[in-house]
């Protein structure tokens, strides 16, 4: 039996606190971002990952945050069966 991993990233827990250092409101950052103020608040929660767009738009609105800063990677491996 075969298995894979599949990446995805969330937002590091602490987050919320380097927003605000930056003097950003959660509602700001998803405004600069395009995204509702409840999508952001999943992401910051760990209830959703965040895909391509979305860490891009991020990586964005929260310069001079690093990807490192900002994401951590999940990995979940699946098997393939058979």
């Amino acid at each position: 039996m075969s298995t894979y991993a599949r990446y995805r990233y969330r937002l590091r827990p602490g987050l919320r606190r380097a927003i605000a250092r930056l003097n950003l409101s959660q509602n700001e950052v998803a405004r600069r971002c395009g995204f509702t103020s409840g999508y952001l608040s999943q992401l910051l929660s760990g209830t959703r990952f965040a895909g391509p767009s979305a860490r891009g738009r991020l990586l964005e609105a929260l310069a001079p945050l690093t990807f490192d800063e900002l994401f951590e990677e999940v990995t979940a491996r699946h098997d393939l069966g058979g």
